[in-house]
């Protein structure tokens, strides 16, 4: 393994010198860096001026192949551990590494939040669809993923700006079930649980109109509670939903009827909810190293009851009890930050989901206030391009894990009298997981170079913004800076895809 990390490493460094020189030789003879001064309104000796200082700032009197090793010799320092990071300065004078590294952490929460919600929701969506074949949940995810990968992102995007941000502030403002609103809410229950059930033409008809009739009786509800105008999760929704993530560990591993791990679960439920609850003082207006530290709190303390109370199931008790702790927190964490809506919604005008930009200007509140500031800035963008990525996940998840589902391997696990979780879980599902490996590692960065687009129409200033200032300016250095940030991040993430293949299937040997 180690010889072979070595050798790609190797390989990449050739990669990306051949890429850079590639891109600096097509973006020197494509475009003019003095073409702005010699249009402008300037006297002649004051273009000469900046002409001449212009040459000598980005080394234009020197030959072609000297001027891309200047420029190399600083980028070299960007991966050289102990050497500076020089990237030149674009045509304004400012630094290309700085400007990087304000641009660099908005598009990478960008990106990162929405290939990880892509492969979670994608890869469990398209398992499911494989396993319920020619089933209308089948159809129906089929039919969205065609949908959802022909629509053009600018667009989603736009349209996300309409309904999913001013149409549901203007409707926050005055919640009531207004016609339109019980039609869509309906209508969207009915074909999700006539997708989910399945069965005959009767039975989807039934569960659809239930499902629509209880969806709007909910909404109902919540509009007279007046949820809406100060929402919250509240005790009740944490226990239970702590007591479904113990359920879920437990069948993630073994199963329900294996009472001895289920109750480790219940027992790390119930010691995570309790910890939460005695630190709501510290809970007010924490920072993120405080929750990263409960965080571990609870899952050493579910650690220590699957150690003493797993028996011979210690290894499922204890994975299940670590599973079990990230639900709590999840849940925890998503109740303290819902139950400050209110007050984020009456400092930014009871706007709270918003249109533009990654986060309101001059913002300060309670921890939990900026965290909801960021993630409202941060949903309809992820949403765009979640939408897109989505479809491609799915597809090859279904594709794959039908292929691996079919192979002799899977009925022979079949024939041992291995249970169906074991055989879909153990066997194909970890197989189904490599090309998704793959498509993971070229999908990331092709979502950088895709963000540009959402970028522009959400206003955000991130490497897309800094992209298509490069691009119209013709700055080098710029595009130079932001084409690194983007090769680099793809060659690392198709190592990690090659190192994955190993772990995920131990019969492949990379060294």
């Amino acid at each position: 393994m180690g010889a072979y990390i070595v050798r790609r490493l190797l390989a990449s460094i050739l990669i990306l010198l051949a890429a850079t020189f590639l891109m600096f030789v097509l973006m020197t003879y494509s475009s003019d860096p003095l073409a702005g001064i010699r249009s402008s309104n300037l006297s002649d000796a004051d273009k000469a001026l900046q002409i001449q200082a212009r040459i000598d700032a980005l080394n234009l009197d020197q030959p072609l192949p000297v001027r891309y090793f200047l420029w190399l010799k600083g980028a070299a320092g960007c991966v050289v551990p102990g050497a500076k990071c020089d990237l030149g300065q674009n045509l304004k004078g400012q630094d290309v590494t700085a400007l990087l590294g304000d641009a660099m952490p908005t598009t990478l929460r960008l990106v990162l939040a929405a290939t990880v919600l892509s492969i979670l929701l994608g890869v469990a969506i398209g398992i499911v669809s494989a396993l319920r074949q020619y089933s209308g949940f089948d159809y129906t995810i089929t039919f969205a993923a065609f949908l959802f990968f022909a629509l053009p992102i600018f667009w989603v995007a736009v349209l996300l700006k309409q309904f999913g941000a001013i149409k549901i502030n203007d409707w926050l403002a005055d919640p009531a079930l207004t016609l339109p609103v019980a039609l869509t809410v309906g209508a969207f229950a009915a074909l999700l649980a006539s997708a989910i059930v399945g069965g005959s033409r009767r039975q989807r008809l039934l569960v659809a109109g239930g499902a629509a009739v209880a969806a709007i009786a909910f909404i109902a509800l919540m509009i007279a509670s007046g949820w809406f105008s100060n929402p919250g999760l509240g005790p009740g929704v944490v226990i239970i939903g702590s007591a479904l993530a113990a359920a879920f560990g437990t069948v993630l591993f073994t199963n329900l009827e294996n009472w001895r791990v289920l109750g480790v679960a219940l027992a790390t439920a119930a010691s995570g909810v309790v910890i939460a609850y005695a630190a709501t003082p510290i809970l007010r207006d924490p920072n993120w190293f405080t929750l990263f530290a409960l965080g571990a709190l609870a899952t050493a303390v579910g650690v220590v009851i699957a150690m003493i109370f797993g028996g011979i199931d210690r290894p499922q008790a204890v994975r299940a009890s670590v599973v079990t702790s990230l639900g709590v927190g999840v849940l925890v964490f998503a109740d303290h930050t819902v139950s400050s809506f209110a007050a984020y919604s009456s400092l930014v005008n009871g706007r709270p989901i918003a249109t533009i930009g990654n986060q309101t200007p001059n913002f300060s509140g309670t921890f939990w206030e900026v965290t909801l500031d960021g993630m409202t800035h941060l949903i309809l963008p992820t949403m765009a391009i979640m939408l897109i990525s989505f479809a491609t996940y799915s597809r090859y998840s279904r594709s794959s894990m039908l292929e691996n589902m079919n192979a002799d391997y899977v009925r022979t696990a079949r024939a041992k009298g291995l249970t169906e979780r074991t055989v879909v879980l153990r066997h194909a599902f970890r197989n189904a997981l490599i090309p998704i490996a793959t498509l993971a590692a070229l999908d990331f960065g092709a979502l950088i170079g895709g963000a540009i687009i959402t970028e522009t129409v959400f206003g955000w200033r991130g490497m897309g913004a800094m992209f298509n200032t490069a691009l119209n300016t013709s700055d080098l250095n710029q595009l130079m800076g932001f084409f690194v940030v983007t090769a680099i991040a793809v060659v690392i993430f198709n190592l990690i895809a090659d190192i994955s293949y190993a772990i995920l299937d131990p019969r492949i040997r990379l060294s």
